[in-house]
C-alpha cells in the first residue's frame, strides 16, 4: 500500500481510506473478514462518520474491535466526522464535543486519530471550532505527566489506559502542537505555564 503525508504533517497514512458507511449492513463474521481483508492489503485507515447508519456503523466496527483480540487499536487509524444533524449543519463547540463523546463510545476507543467537520457550515464560528479541537482532557493529563518525566509505562499505570495509548496520545499532542521532539514539547509547555 502506498503511503502519503497527511495534510501538512509528517504523518504517513495509507493512500486509500477504507469507507465504513455501509458496515451496519454486515453481520459480525462478515465485518471481521472485511476488516482483516483491508488490513491484509495494508489499508489500516478506516473512515467513519457519526451519521453513517445513525451511528450503527461505528457501533458494529467498535464491537468487532472488542471481540477480536488480534485487532489492536494502536495498529489502526480511525477517522470520523461530525457536524451534520437532522436537517441542518452544526459545527458548534458543544455539538462537536458531544458528537466526539458518542463516536468514542460507539467505536469502543478512548481516542480518535482524526476528526473532521463533515460538511462546510456557512454559519460556523471558526474560533468555536478551534476551541473544540484543543487538547482533550486525557491528552492534557498525558502531556503533563510526560513533562514531569514519567515513562510511558508509568503514565499508562497512573491514568489506567491501555498499552499503546500513551504513545498514540503523545503522537497526537506532537501533531496538534506542531512539535517534533520531546525538548520542543517541553519548551512549549514551559512557555504556556509562564503565561
Amino acid at each position: 500500500m502506498k503511503h502519503i503525508s497527511l495534510g501538512g504533517t509528517s504523518w504517513l497514512v495509507p493512500a486509500v481510506a477504507v469507507g465504513c458507511m455501509r458496515l451496519g449492513e454486515l453481520d459480525g463474521a462478515s465485518l471481521g473478514r472485511f476488516i482483516h481483508a483491508a488490513l491484509d492489503h495494508g489499508a489500516n485507515f478506516f473512515d467513519h462518520a457519526d451519521i453513517y447508519g445513525g451511528g450503527a456503523c461505528e457501533e458494529h466496527f467498535g464491537a468487532a474491535l472488542q471481540s477480536d483480540p488480534s485487532l489492536r487499536r494502536e495498529d489502526l487509524i480511525l477517522q470520523s466526522k461530525c457536524g451534520i444533524r437532522k436537517g441542518f449543519y452544526d459545527s458548534s463547540k458543544e455539538h462537536i464535543l458531544t458528537a466526539v463523546d458518542g463516536i468514542l463510545k460507539r467505536l469502543h476507543t478512548d481516542y480518535l486519530d482524526i476528526l473532521l467537520i463533515h460538511r462546510p457550515d456557512a454559519l460556523v464560528e471558526p474560533e468555536e471550532v478551534a476551541a473544540a479541537f484543543e487538547l482533550s482532557p486525557k491528552e492534557t493529563e498525558v502531556m503533563t505527566l510526560f513533562a514531569k518525566g514519567r515513562s510511558a509505562a508509568r503514565i499508562q499505570e497512573e491514568l489506567f489506559i491501555s498499552k499503546g495509548t500513551v504513545s498514540t496520545h503523545l503522537r497526537h499532542i506532537y501533531q496538534k502542537m506542531d512539535v517534533h521532539s520531546k525538548q520542543e514539547l517541553l519548551d512549549v509547555i514551559e512557555d504556556r505555564d509562564r503565561k
